[in-house]
Protein backbone atom coordinates (compact mmCIF):
# COMPACT_ATOMS: atom_id res chain seq x y z
CA UNK A 1 0.00 0.00 0.00
CA UNK A 2 1.32 3.41 -0.97
CA UNK A 3 -0.88 5.27 1.52
CA UNK A 4 0.91 5.24 4.91
CA UNK A 5 -2.37 5.56 6.82
CA UNK A 6 -3.81 2.50 5.07
CA UNK A 7 -0.54 0.61 5.54
CA UNK A 8 -0.57 1.24 9.30
CA UNK A 9 -4.20 0.18 9.60
CA UNK A 10 -3.58 -2.98 7.56
CA UNK A 11 -0.62 -3.90 9.77
CA UNK A 12 -2.63 -3.29 12.96
CA UNK A 13 -5.51 -5.47 11.71
CA UNK A 14 -3.32 -8.23 10.31
CA UNK A 15 -0.58 -8.56 12.92
CA UNK A 16 -1.16 -6.40 15.99
CA UNK A 17 -4.52 -7.56 17.30
CA UNK A 18 -6.76 -4.66 16.30
CA UNK A 19 -10.25 -5.74 15.23
CA UNK A 20 -13.09 -3.67 13.84
CA UNK A 21 -16.61 -4.41 15.09
CA UNK A 22 -18.66 -6.61 12.78
CA UNK A 23 -21.74 -4.42 13.16
CA UNK A 24 -22.47 -0.75 13.77
CA UNK A 25 -21.32 2.50 12.25
CA UNK A 26 -17.63 3.38 12.00
CA UNK A 27 -16.84 7.08 12.19
CA UNK A 28 -13.78 8.49 10.41
CA UNK A 29 -12.88 12.01 11.53
CA UNK A 30 -10.72 14.15 9.25
CA UNK A 31 -9.92 11.88 6.29
CA UNK A 32 -8.45 13.64 3.28
CA UNK A 33 -8.79 13.41 -0.46
CA UNK A 34 -6.77 10.48 -1.74
CA UNK A 35 -6.76 8.53 1.55
CA UNK A 36 -7.08 4.81 0.95
CA UNK A 37 -10.06 3.76 3.07
CA UNK A 38 -10.65 0.44 1.30
CA UNK A 39 -10.14 -1.58 4.50
CA UNK A 40 -13.33 -0.10 5.95
CA UNK A 41 -16.84 -1.40 5.22
CA UNK A 42 -18.17 1.30 2.91
CA UNK A 43 -21.80 0.74 3.90
CA UNK A 44 -21.03 1.35 7.60
CA UNK A 45 -18.42 4.10 7.33
CA UNK A 46 -19.48 7.64 8.18
CA UNK A 47 -16.82 10.20 7.25
CA UNK A 48 -16.57 13.68 8.76
CA UNK A 49 -14.67 16.30 6.76
CA UNK A 50 -15.43 20.02 6.77
CA UNK A 51 -12.85 21.17 4.21
CA UNK A 52 -14.85 21.42 1.02
CA UNK A 53 -12.31 20.13 -1.53
CA UNK A 54 -11.60 17.03 0.59
CA UNK A 55 -15.30 16.58 1.41
CA UNK A 56 -16.26 16.65 -2.26
CA UNK A 57 -13.45 14.33 -3.35
CA UNK A 58 -14.43 11.74 -0.74
CA UNK A 59 -18.08 12.05 -1.69
CA UNK A 60 -17.26 11.55 -5.37
CA UNK A 61 -15.38 8.40 -4.37
CA UNK A 62 -18.65 7.01 -3.03
CA UNK A 63 -18.28 7.60 0.71
CA UNK A 64 -20.94 8.99 3.03
CA UNK A 65 -19.48 12.32 4.20
CA UNK A 66 -20.77 14.98 6.60
CA UNK A 67 -19.12 18.36 7.25
CA UNK A 68 -19.50 18.07 11.02
CA UNK A 69 -19.79 15.32 13.63
CA UNK A 70 -23.47 14.91 14.42
CA UNK A 71 -25.16 13.24 17.37
CA UNK A 72 -25.12 9.43 17.30
CA UNK A 73 -23.30 6.37 18.52
CA UNK A 74 -20.50 4.53 16.75
CA UNK A 75 -19.11 1.03 17.09
CA UNK A 76 -15.61 2.36 16.38
CA UNK A 77 -13.99 5.63 15.42
CA UNK A 78 -10.84 6.58 13.55
CA UNK A 79 -9.32 10.03 14.16
CA UNK A 80 -7.03 11.29 11.39
CA UNK A 81 -4.88 13.85 13.16
CA UNK A 82 -4.92 17.47 11.97
CA UNK A 83 -1.91 19.74 12.40
CA UNK A 84 -3.33 21.86 15.24
CA UNK A 85 -2.94 20.22 18.66
CA UNK A 86 -6.07 21.74 20.20
CA UNK A 87 -8.14 20.63 17.23
CA UNK A 88 -6.65 17.11 17.47
CA UNK A 89 -7.51 16.90 21.17
CA UNK A 90 -11.04 18.08 20.45
CA UNK A 91 -11.58 15.46 17.74
CA UNK A 92 -10.33 12.69 20.02
CA UNK A 93 -12.56 13.84 22.89
CA UNK A 94 -15.61 13.98 20.65
CA UNK A 95 -14.87 10.57 19.17
CA UNK A 96 -14.48 9.07 22.64
CA UNK A 97 -17.77 10.60 23.82
CA UNK A 98 -19.74 8.93 20.99
CA UNK A 99 -17.96 5.60 20.54
CA UNK A 100 -18.81 2.30 22.24
CA UNK A 101 -15.79 0.41 20.91
CA UNK A 102 -12.20 1.19 19.95
CA UNK A 103 -11.04 4.71 19.21
CA UNK A 104 -8.21 4.56 16.68
CA UNK A 105 -5.87 7.54 16.21
CA UNK A 106 -3.58 7.92 13.22
CA UNK A 107 -1.19 10.62 12.07
CA UNK A 108 2.23 11.52 10.79
CA UNK A 109 5.02 12.64 13.10
CA UNK A 110 4.73 16.09 11.53
CA UNK A 111 1.13 16.15 12.76
CA UNK A 112 2.20 15.55 16.35
CA UNK A 113 1.41 11.82 16.49
CA UNK A 114 4.09 11.10 19.11
CA UNK A 115 2.91 13.85 21.46
CA UNK A 116 -0.73 12.82 21.06
CA UNK A 117 0.16 9.20 21.85
CA UNK A 118 1.96 10.24 25.05
CA UNK A 119 -0.96 12.41 26.11
CA UNK A 120 -3.50 9.65 25.47
CA UNK A 121 -1.42 7.08 27.37
CA UNK A 122 -1.61 9.35 30.41
CA UNK A 123 -5.42 9.25 30.28
CA UNK A 124 -6.48 5.83 28.99
CA UNK A 125 -5.26 2.37 28.16
CA UNK A 126 -3.52 2.20 24.79
CA UNK A 127 -3.88 -1.36 23.51
CA UNK A 128 -1.44 -1.19 20.61
CA UNK A 129 0.80 1.02 18.51
CA UNK A 130 1.96 0.68 14.91
CA UNK A 131 4.86 2.80 13.64
CA UNK A 132 5.28 2.94 9.88
CA UNK A 133 5.72 5.49 7.11
CA UNK A 134 6.92 8.32 9.41
CA UNK A 135 3.75 8.10 11.45
CA UNK A 136 1.89 6.23 14.15
CA UNK A 137 -1.44 4.50 14.57
CA UNK A 138 -2.65 3.54 18.04
CA UNK A 139 -5.94 2.48 19.55
CA UNK A 140 -7.78 2.67 22.86
CA UNK A 141 -10.51 0.08 23.60
CA UNK A 142 -13.69 1.93 24.63
CA UNK A 143 -12.00 4.68 26.71
CA UNK A 144 -14.07 6.43 29.38
CA UNK A 145 -15.52 9.72 28.05
CA UNK A 146 -14.72 11.56 31.28
CA UNK A 147 -11.00 10.86 30.77
CA UNK A 148 -11.02 13.22 27.76
CA UNK A 149 -13.89 15.56 28.59
CA UNK A 150 -11.58 18.53 29.21
CA UNK A 151 -10.15 18.12 25.71
CA UNK A 152 -13.42 19.21 24.11
CA UNK A 153 -12.70 22.70 22.84
CA UNK A 154 -14.96 25.66 23.47
CA UNK A 155 -15.52 28.64 21.17
CA UNK A 156 -13.07 31.51 21.64
CA UNK A 157 -14.42 35.01 22.30
CA UNK A 158 -12.22 37.71 20.82
CA UNK A 159 -12.11 41.46 21.13
CA UNK A 160 -14.91 43.06 19.15
CA UNK A 161 -17.32 40.21 19.87
CA UNK A 162 -15.89 37.81 17.28
CA UNK A 163 -16.13 34.05 17.83
CA UNK A 164 -13.61 31.50 16.53
CA UNK A 165 -13.00 27.79 17.06
CA UNK A 166 -9.92 25.58 17.21
CA UNK A 167 -8.54 24.65 13.80
CA UNK A 168 -9.73 27.72 11.91
CA UNK A 169 -7.03 29.96 10.46
CA UNK A 170 -5.79 32.66 12.84
CA UNK A 171 -8.19 31.61 15.60
CA UNK A 172 -6.53 33.90 18.16
CA UNK A 173 -7.31 37.11 16.25
CA UNK A 174 -7.07 38.78 12.84
CA UNK A 175 -3.83 37.96 11.05
CA UNK A 176 -1.42 40.78 10.14
CA UNK A 177 -1.96 40.36 6.41
CA UNK A 178 -5.71 40.86 6.68
CA UNK A 179 -5.19 43.88 8.92
CA UNK A 180 -2.84 45.45 6.36
CA UNK A 181 -5.31 44.74 3.57
CA UNK A 182 -8.23 46.23 5.50
CA UNK A 183 -6.21 49.39 6.10
CA UNK A 184 -5.50 49.72 2.38
CA UNK A 185 -9.15 49.54 1.28
CA UNK A 186 -10.72 52.84 0.23
CA UNK A 187 -13.47 54.50 2.25
CA UNK A 188 -15.96 53.71 -0.50
CA UNK A 189 -16.19 50.36 -2.23
CA UNK A 190 -18.28 49.23 -5.20
CA UNK A 191 -21.67 47.56 -4.63
CA UNK A 192 -21.13 43.83 -5.31
CA UNK A 193 -18.08 42.23 -3.68
CA UNK A 194 -16.74 38.78 -2.84
CA UNK A 195 -14.31 37.86 -0.07
CA UNK A 196 -12.59 34.71 -1.30
CA UNK A 197 -11.28 32.58 1.55
CA UNK A 198 -13.30 34.60 4.05
CA UNK A 199 -12.33 32.58 7.14
CA UNK A 200 -14.24 33.49 10.28
CA UNK A 201 -15.27 36.84 8.88
CA UNK A 202 -12.99 39.52 10.29
CA UNK A 203 -12.03 40.97 6.90
CA UNK A 204 -15.63 40.79 5.69
CA UNK A 205 -16.71 42.77 8.74
CA UNK A 206 -14.24 45.52 7.77
CA UNK A 207 -15.51 45.54 4.18
CA UNK A 208 -19.07 46.04 5.42
CA UNK A 209 -18.05 49.22 7.26
CA UNK A 210 -17.21 50.90 3.92
CA UNK A 211 -19.69 53.06 2.07
CA UNK A 212 -21.23 51.75 -1.12
CA UNK A 213 -21.34 48.02 -0.30
CA UNK A 214 -24.70 46.46 -1.15
CA UNK A 215 -23.85 42.77 -1.38
CA UNK A 216 -20.92 40.78 0.03
CA UNK A 217 -20.31 37.13 -0.78
CA UNK A 218 -18.22 35.27 1.83
CA UNK A 219 -16.69 32.23 0.15
CA UNK A 220 -14.93 29.81 2.50
CA UNK A 221 -13.92 26.14 2.14
CA UNK A 222 -13.75 25.46 5.90
CA UNK A 223 -17.16 24.55 7.29
CA UNK A 224 -16.32 25.54 10.88
CA UNK A 225 -14.75 28.84 9.80
CA UNK A 226 -17.81 29.75 7.74
CA UNK A 227 -20.07 28.79 10.64
CA UNK A 228 -18.11 31.25 12.81
CA UNK A 229 -18.53 33.89 10.09
CA UNK A 230 -22.30 33.37 10.15
CA UNK A 231 -22.25 34.04 13.87
CA UNK A 232 -19.89 37.01 13.58
CA UNK A 233 -21.69 38.77 10.74
CA UNK A 234 -25.44 39.31 11.01
CA UNK A 235 -25.54 41.98 8.31
CA UNK A 236 -28.31 41.26 5.76
CA UNK A 237 -25.95 42.24 2.92
CA UNK A 238 -23.80 39.19 3.61
CA UNK A 239 -24.17 35.96 1.60
CA UNK A 240 -22.41 32.83 2.86
CA UNK A 241 -21.02 30.11 0.58
CA UNK A 242 -19.37 26.89 1.79
CA UNK A 243 -17.25 26.37 -1.31
CA UNK A 244 -13.78 25.95 -2.74
CA UNK A 245 -12.99 29.54 -3.75
CA UNK A 246 -10.95 28.38 -6.74
CA UNK A 247 -14.07 26.65 -8.16
CA UNK A 248 -16.79 28.98 -6.88
CA UNK A 249 -19.34 30.08 -9.48
CA UNK A 250 -22.18 31.31 -7.27
CA UNK A 251 -21.78 34.98 -8.24
CA UNK A 252 -20.77 36.52 -11.55
CA UNK A 253 -20.04 39.98 -12.86
CA UNK A 254 -18.84 41.22 -9.48
CA UNK A 255 -17.53 44.75 -9.03
CA UNK A 256 -14.69 43.75 -6.68
CA UNK A 257 -12.95 40.86 -4.99
CA UNK A 258 -11.05 41.23 -1.71
CA UNK A 259 -8.91 38.33 -0.55
CA UNK A 260 -6.10 37.06 1.62
CA UNK A 261 -5.56 33.70 -0.11
CA UNK A 262 -3.91 30.73 1.59
CA UNK A 263 -0.66 29.47 0.16
CA UNK A 264 -0.22 26.18 2.00
CA UNK A 265 -1.42 22.69 1.19
CA UNK A 266 -0.86 20.83 4.43
CA UNK A 267 2.58 21.83 5.67
CA UNK A 268 3.95 22.53 2.20
CA UNK A 269 3.98 26.00 0.71
CA UNK A 270 2.04 25.98 -2.54
CA UNK A 271 2.05 29.34 -4.39
CA UNK A 272 -0.06 27.70 -7.09
CA UNK A 273 -2.99 27.92 -4.67
CA UNK A 274 -2.72 31.72 -4.63
CA UNK A 275 -2.49 31.73 -8.44
CA UNK A 276 -5.72 29.72 -8.56
CA UNK A 277 -7.37 32.35 -6.34
CA UNK A 278 -6.19 35.09 -8.72
CA UNK A 279 -7.63 33.22 -11.69
CA UNK A 280 -10.91 32.70 -9.81
CA UNK A 281 -11.13 36.42 -9.02
CA UNK A 282 -10.61 37.33 -12.68
CA UNK A 283 -13.31 34.85 -13.69
CA UNK A 284 -15.86 36.24 -11.20
CA UNK A 285 -15.29 39.94 -11.90
CA UNK A 286 -17.05 42.08 -14.46
CA UNK A 287 -15.08 43.89 -17.20
CA UNK A 288 -14.21 46.87 -14.95
CA UNK A 289 -13.81 44.80 -11.81
CA UNK A 290 -11.07 45.35 -9.25
CA UNK A 291 -9.13 42.98 -7.03
CA UNK A 292 -7.59 43.91 -3.68
CA UNK A 293 -5.27 41.14 -2.50
CA UNK A 294 -2.68 40.73 0.24
CA UNK A 295 0.15 38.22 0.00
CA UNK A 296 3.35 37.33 1.78
CA UNK A 297 6.11 39.49 0.33
CA UNK A 298 8.22 36.55 -0.83
CA UNK A 299 5.46 35.06 -3.01
CA UNK A 300 5.91 35.88 -6.74
CA UNK A 301 2.34 36.65 -7.76
CA UNK A 302 3.14 39.53 -10.09
CA UNK A 303 3.30 37.32 -13.19
CA UNK A 304 -0.04 35.74 -12.38
CA UNK A 305 -1.62 39.15 -11.80
CA UNK A 306 -0.22 40.43 -15.11
CA UNK A 307 -1.64 37.39 -16.91
CA UNK A 308 -5.08 37.74 -15.34
CA UNK A 309 -5.49 41.55 -15.28
CA UNK A 310 -4.71 44.46 -17.57
CA UNK A 311 -3.21 46.57 -14.75
CA UNK A 312 -1.82 45.83 -11.31
CA UNK A 313 0.26 47.65 -8.71
CA UNK A 314 1.41 47.35 -5.13
CA UNK A 315 -0.50 49.91 -3.07
CA UNK A 316 0.65 49.07 0.47
CA UNK A 317 3.16 46.88 2.16
CA UNK A 318 5.37 45.94 5.05
CA UNK A 319 8.49 43.84 5.46
CA UNK A 320 6.28 40.74 5.54
CA UNK A 321 3.32 41.51 3.25
CA UNK A 322 2.29 43.39 0.13
CA UNK A 323 -1.15 44.57 -0.98
CA UNK A 324 -1.94 44.45 -4.70
CA UNK A 325 -4.64 46.31 -6.58
CA UNK A 326 -5.46 44.73 -9.95
CA UNK A 327 -8.00 46.07 -12.44
CA UNK A 328 -9.59 44.97 -15.69
CA UNK A 329 -9.70 41.16 -15.68
CA UNK A 330 -8.58 39.24 -18.71
CA UNK A 331 -11.13 36.46 -18.83
CA UNK A 332 -9.52 33.04 -18.34
CA UNK A 333 -10.79 29.98 -20.19
CA UNK A 334 -13.99 28.49 -18.72
CA UNK A 335 -13.34 26.33 -15.68
CA UNK A 336 -13.57 22.62 -16.37
CA UNK A 337 -15.61 20.58 -13.93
Amino acid sequence: MNDPRAARLALALREEGLTLPEAGAICVLGPRAGDDLSLLPRERAQLVQGFRPDHDALSRAGWQVAPRLEEGRFAASIVCLPRAREEAHDLIARAVSQTDGPVIVDGQKTEGADAVLRACRARAGVAGVVSKGHGKLFWMPAPAPEAFADWQAQPRRLEGGFVTRPGVFSADGPDPGSMLLAGALPARLPPRIADLGAGWGWLAAQILTRDGVEELHLVEAGFEALDCARENIRDPRARFHWADATRFDGAAGLDAVVMNPPFHTGRKGDPALGVAFIDAAARLLGPQGRLWMVANRHLPYEAALAAAFRRHEEIAGSSAFKVHLAQGPRKPPPRTR
